[in-house]
């Protein structure tokens, strides 16, 4: 199993019920067929530039252990899930 670090951006207008719902659905998905070591609330930042008329996120960074098809299915799930602003996912 390779490791990976998933940063995404969440919408600042979500409750915290929602953001952590959606937190909870990543953490889920990894950890169906891998291990998710850490996962890192660094709360709202300003962005560099806005995006769909925004100028805050909620980052999350999230490091986890897993194949490709788990990396596949989270990039899947992330795109079609209202509220992630930007995500990105990277090989550690």
């Amino acid at each position: 199993m390779t490791k990976y670090e998933m940063l995404y951006i969440l919408d600042t207008a979500l409750a915290d019920e929602a953001k952590e719902a959606i937190i909870k659905k990543f953490e889920e998905v990894v950890s169906s067929n891998g291990t998710v070591e850490k996962t890192d609330r660094w709360g709202v930042k300003k962005l560099c530039y806005p995006i769909n008329y925004k100028n805050e996120g909620f980052y999350v960074l999230m490091t986890f252990e897993a194949e490709a098809a788990v990396v596949q299915e989270l990039k899947r799930i992330a795109q079609i899930t209202d509220g992630v602003i930007r995500r990105l996912i990277t090989k550690r």
